[in-house]
Formats: structure tokens, sequence, C-alpha cells
């Protein structure tokens, strides 16, 4: 072969003598090689080609594409010389290898998928899709992922299921949060969107027709197992994924309550809503101001059929259902809300300005046997029963007694709980005697008295005198300690000092 700089002196000296063999004697060539050089210049080719020597495969080539095609291009190349070889095939399965890639390539190249770009136009879709979330508590979680392909708005809610009625409370919350519904729902086949599948013709699960006749859309589905026709709902997920869900790449710490996962997707969904996208050079919330003109108005009551029946919260924030009391958030009394099982589970929804709202989540109980969660009630009612109450006055003598301080309340409480006599008669007298020895001593005599168990008339006199003589902290007799006289006495009866 010869080189570029050969070749082309080769070919002046053809056009400078018109001779095969001269050109040869002044190139230092044959003739011959000057012939066939001059001849490919003549046809148009390529004076480097080399020309294609046969070889043994070749016979079997026509196998080898008939091969390839049947598999669809994913026959291996082992499998091809296995057949070829039991043909007659004498090469080498390197031979082979080299042959099937050939033949791959050029079939790929004529069933290749060729894509047409996307345009897409404001107000007219919105692609969803499903994430896994992370795990809290042992506990699978999941992630809504809704999109505007032409704005890049972005709007990723944590769930607990992928059930019909959260599927439609996800789908309220992310209208409303848009600002408005669009003409097309796009997302995947799953059973609550997509029954089934007839020659190719995706059946509609009815109940979410109803759930997009209510809100003014259509609901489509891609074409089963082809990401391509969702990639923008497929890269919402991804991108969600790698800045939500604790792995070895970004170091996050694992989340403690759900609580704290709802919080790090709003914080991700402001942070993606407010950066310039790359594509459109603009920030999607700024996008979205202006694709809200084209989006249809949103129906004032969200879709709450799914949701499961009302009930009403009572005013010790529980609800019945089924003959069983479960309790729901404190702020929710005497308001209505949904109820459903789903399992062995019964979840709680609530209707917001915001959307419906997951509010409450219990294991199915048995009746007599109530589900109290102490997070839905304050905390002041989260005491137990047998907690002290705290004095509280209600006339002026009962205020004049409890501002004395701590060891005034602390008096009364344990007065009361050892059924003192004449208690609001000692209580005036404190109060007088505060206005002799000063309101400080009198409540430091009170804190000792209820320490001390001293409740009777004087009691009180004694403490103040004992305090001006005597700041010895005050005792008082355990359990232990008795009046009773002991039989120390008899100790040393029957021994021998006792007998002289």
């Amino acid at each position: 072969m010869k080189s570029g700089r050969e070749i082309v002196e080769i070919l002046e000296a053809y056009d400078l003598t018109g001779s095969y063999r001269a050109a040869a004697e002044l190139a230092g060539c044959d003739h011959h090689t000057v012939a066939r050089y001059v001849k490919l210049r003549a046809e148009g080719r390529s004076p480097e080609e080399r020309a294609q020597r046969s070889r043994p495969i070749d016979d079997f080539m026509d196998k080898i594409e008939e091969l390839v095609a049947r598999s669809g291009g994913r026959i291996r190349a082992d499998v091809v010389h296995r057949r070829i070889t039991a043909m007659g095939f004498a090469g080498g399965e390197r031979t082979t290898r080299r042959a099937v890639a050939a033949v791959k390539k050029s079939w790929q190249a004529g069933q290749r998928r060729v894509f047409r770009p996307w345009i897409p136009e404001p107000g007219l879709w919105m692609q969803f899709d499903w994430g896994e979330g992370p795990r809290i508590g042992g506990r699978r979680t999941t992630l809504w992922c809704a999109w505007l392909p032409w704005s890049r708005f972005r709007v990723v809610i944590p769930v607990l299921d992928k059930t019909l009625p959260t599927i439609v409370a996800c789908l309220d919350a992310t209208l409303r949060r848009l600002g408005g519904v669009p003409a097309y729902v796009l997302t995947d086949n799953e059973k609550t969107i997509t029954v089934e599948h007839i020659a190719d013709i995706a059946v509609r699960n009815p109940e979410i027709v109803q759930v997009a006749r209510h809100y003014g859309t259509t609901i489509r589905t891609c074409v089963p197992a082809d990401p391509q026709s969702k990639g923008g709902a497929e890269n919402t997920v991804k991108i969600a994924k790698a800045d939500l869900v604790p792995t070895s790449t970004n170091l996050l710490e694992q989340y403690r309550k759900f609580a704290d996962l709802e919080a790090a997707c709003r914080d991700f969904t402001d942070q993606v809503n407010t950066r310039i996208h790359r594509d459109t050079r603009r920030r999607p919330a700024e996008a979205l101001l202006e694709e809200q003109q084209r989006l249809h108005p949103l129906p004032a009551a969200p879709f709450t059929v799914a949701f499961g029946t009302t009930r009403r919260v009572n005013w010790d924030c529980t609800i019945s259902v089924e003959g069983v009391r479960y309790s729901v958030p404190h702020h929710l009394v005497d308001t209505r809300v949904w109820a459903r099982f789903h399992g062995d589970e019964l979840i709680v929804t609530a209707v917001t300005d915001t959307g419906p709202t997951e509010v409450a989540r219990h294991e199915r109980a048995q009746p007599g046997r109530p589900s109290i969660v102490d997070e839905h009630y304050p905390p002041r009612s989260r005491q137990a029963d047998t907690d002290e109450r705290v004095p509280r006055a209600r006339t002026a003598e009962e205020a004049a007694f409890l501002a004395l301080g701590p060891g005034a309340a602390a008096w009364l409480v344990e007065a009361a709980a050892a059924g003192v006599r004449g208690v609001r008669r000692k209580m005036t007298e404190a109060v007088a005697l505060a206005k002799l020895h000063g309101p400080a001593d009198v409540d430091r005599a009170l804190g000792t008295a209820a320490l001390a168990g001293r409740f009777a008339d004087n009691d009180l006199l004694r403490l103040l005198a004992h305090q001006r003589d005597d700041d010895a902290a005050p005792t008082r007799a355990s359990e232990t300690h008795s009046l009773q006289p002991g039989t120390s006495a008899w100790s040393t009866f029957g021994t021998t000092t006792g007998e002289q």
C-alpha cells in the first residue's frame, strides 16, 4: 500500500509523461501500479481504497444476515459461530465475531428509530410518573413527580401508596399548585389508569375517567414499555431521586419522620423552579406565569368521591368508623373529613384550601379499642388523668393567696390532697401574715409546710418563727421511720455480763 505522497507523485508522473512505463520509471514503481491508480482516479474512487479480497466466511454471510434479522439484532457471535461451523465453516471464532458485528451494525442502521423533536405548546400537556422514595422507619415511600413540558415547572409530592384516592389527591394538589388545568395529562399504564389493552388500545379505568371529566382534562397514556414517549417525566423522577433519596453519592441523612421528607420535597421544588433552566434559559416559575394564561380554570371543589365516606370530627378529635373511634389532628374539630380503608389501614383525608391532604393513618382497630395518637392533641391535653392540676384563681381571695408564690400553690395542692379542714380560713390567715412578715417569708413557710405536711392551725406561725431563728432545711420522716420503742435493751439478755 503506497502512502498518500507516493500516490500523488505517481499521478503527477503520469500526467507529465502520459505513459505508464515512463511514469513508472520516474516514480520508481511497476507500470501496473501506475495503471491501477490512474484507473481509480478516472472512476472517481479514492486512490487509497483497498480491494476487498475474498474470505472463507463470505459464503456464509447470507446465513449470518438471516440469523441477525431473525433475532432482532440480539444473537450472540458464539451462537452464530456454532451454527455456521456445523454448516462447514472452518475459520476461527474471531473472524465470525467481526462478521457478526459488521452485520449487526448494518442491520441496526436500517432499524434505528428516528425521533421528531417534540415542541410543546403552553397549556397543552402535563406529565406525571412515580419514583421509589426513601424508606422511613422501615416503610416504603413513593414520590409523585409531575411537570409541565413548556414551562419546565415541576411538582414533587411524597406519598405512602399509589392507590386511586392518592392519585386524585396528588393530581388536585398539583393542579392547584400550577394554578390551572392543562388539556391533556400523560402518564404510565398502571391499573389505576389503564385496566387492560385490547388490540393495542388502552381501556381506561372508569373511575379515573370521572376524575378527568371533573377537572376538564383528558388522561392519555404512553406506549407500554416505551419510556421515550414520556422522557420528560422520566427525567423529573431521576432528578428528584438523585436529590431526595439518601445514597452513597449524595450523602443525605436518613429521614426520621415523614414530615421531614415532605419538607425536603417542598425545598426541592422551590429550588428547581426558581433557577434558570438549561434549555429555555428561563426560570420555570416565571414561565409558569405566562403558561397559566393558557390553562383551563380549576373547579372550586376537588373530586372527593374516591376519598371514601365522610365523617364529622367530634369535639374529642375523633371520628367513628365501623363503631371504632380514630383520632385526627385537633385543628379539624367540627369539620368534615373523608375516611377509607386501604388494606389494614384507615386513611383520613381532609380538603383544605390547597387541596386534599392525608391527615391521619391508623392501623385497623377493633370495637372497644379506639386508636388514639397523642400527636393529634395539643400538649396541654396530653396530660394523664392522674396528673396534678395547676391551681387557677377564681376569686379575689384565691388570687391574693396564689400571688404569694409557688410555695402557696404547693401548700394548696398538698392540703387539698390531705383533706385539711378550714383551707379557705387558713389561706386568709396566710395573706394577713404576709402583710406583717412579707410575702417571700410566708411563701417560704407555706412551701416548707407543704413539704413537711404541717397543716395545723398554728403550724404556719411556728414555721415563720423557726425561719427567723434557724435557717436549717426541714426534715420529714420517711416511711421507714417509727416512733414505737424498740427492743434494743433486750440485746444483752442471757449474756455472761447479764447473769452476773
